[in-house]
């Protein structure tokens, strides 16, 4: 590990004093492909060598998932009591949590799983302070809540990026791009779009950087390279993010401007004064992008006091998944009422996609 670590080091150091310009575009290219291979070898390195990386084993359940992330003593196991009334242990001094404490918030018929884990450290995605075992137990998580004390706001940029060096991306999505490796023939670029940031022969570079010398490319949007790379690795997790600043009650207002205006975050908290509560469990159900669907049994009318409680953009498959393994089984048809159905009790399969408050009725053999 030491030795891809000082490799890692060395030529991100190697990035930091390069001004990026055309000049430099194909060479830095480069250098952030050979990254990306050294940290896919560390990983795998350490998960031969049983080096951790697996995760803390905790059963997901619920409607979603919400990870806390933050240091050490930023709040988080107060925030998890706060929004759960759940009593994880909390103290007034570092790594309080050892393990993961989860807790379950009930917010407008959604129950959310909430996940309080160990706070990490700088180093943490090469293994220091039980580091990759929080963030892998990231990647079955629906929603990251990063917690940053406000006295301390510069760890907010520490812990994004250790989370982003294990394949985490945060309020994006996956590029649209298509990478199809072949026999022959090379590599053969189509474009759907100008590129500002990219050029055809450091794509090409990076691809031969993986062992990729022939291979279809198909970009329809505008990227960088370390999107390109992502594509090629194939392998990060995206999802949304929150960004809260906790223990507003010992910044001023002033403060509090200044640090809105350099970080950007989505909310300032005092969990232990319980400020800000009410307005961070509605963004989190707005975050996780949920709907309601409303099911409704044959000759029956449906039951509008309890929904079931979806991802937005749901299919029926996906209801019937969440009922019982034998729905999609013994499915035959399903009639939709609401938004996403062209006429009232419209029969549709498992693959149409849903609308919040629609109603469903599904006929099973």
């Amino acid at each position: 590990m030491a030795q891809y670590d000082a490799e890692i080091s060395a030529l991100e150091a190697e990035i930091n004093k390069t001004q990026y310009n055309k000049a430099t575009q194909h060479h830095l290219g480069l250098v952030k492909a050979k990254i990306a291979k050294l940290r896919d070898k560390a990983e795998t390195n350490a998960k031969a060598t049983g080096g951790g990386g697996e995760g803390y084993q905790v059963r997901k359940t619920g409607d979603g998932t919400v990870i806390l992330l933050g240091f050490p003593s930023t709040g988080k196991s107060t925030i998890l009591n706060t929004l759960c009334g759940t009593e994880s242990q909390v103290a007034a001094y570092s790594f309080t949590t050892l393990t993961v404490v989860p807790g379950m918030l009930d917010y407008k018929h959604a129950k959310i799983q909430i996940l309080d884990v160990p706070g990490i450290v700088h180093g943490a995605s090469m293994g220091r302070g039980r580091g990759k075992e929080v963030l892998a137990t990231m990647r079955n998580a629906d929603l990251c809540l990063f917690v940053v004390e406000v006295l301390r706001p510069n760890e907010l940029a520490v812990i994004r990026k250790e989370a982003e060096n294990v394949g985490i991306r945060f309020n994006t999505r996956k590029p649209d791009v298509k990478i199809k490796r072949t026999g022959r023939n090379g590599v053969k670029i189509a474009k759907t779009v100008k590129l500002s940031m990219l050029d055809d022969e450091t794509i090409k570079g990076i691809l031969k950087e993986f062992r990729i010398n022939n291979a279809d490319v198909l970009i329809r949007e505008d990227i960088t390279v370390d999107q390109f790379i992502d594509c090629v690795e194939d392998n990060k997790k995206y999802m949304p993010a929150i960004v809260v600043f906790n223990k507003m009650d010992l910044a001023t207002q002033e403060r509090m401007d200044e640090l809105q205006r350099d970080y950007h975050p989505d909310l300032f908290i005092s969990a232990q004064l319980k400020t800000g509560i009410d307005e961070l469990r509605e963004l989190i159900y707005h975050r996780l992008d949920l709907m309601s669907v409303y099911m409704k049994e044959p000759g029956r009318e449906a039951d509008m006091d309890v929904p079931m409680i979806m991802f937005r953009n749901a299919t029926i498959r996906s209801v019937c998944d969440k009922l019982h393994k034998d729905f999609v089984a013994k499915f035959r048809f399903a009639r939709v009422w609401g938004k996403s159905a062209k006429f009232p009790g419209q029969k549709h399969s498992l693959g149409h996609h849903l609308k919040d408050n629609d109603i469903l009725e599904i006929h099973v053999k």
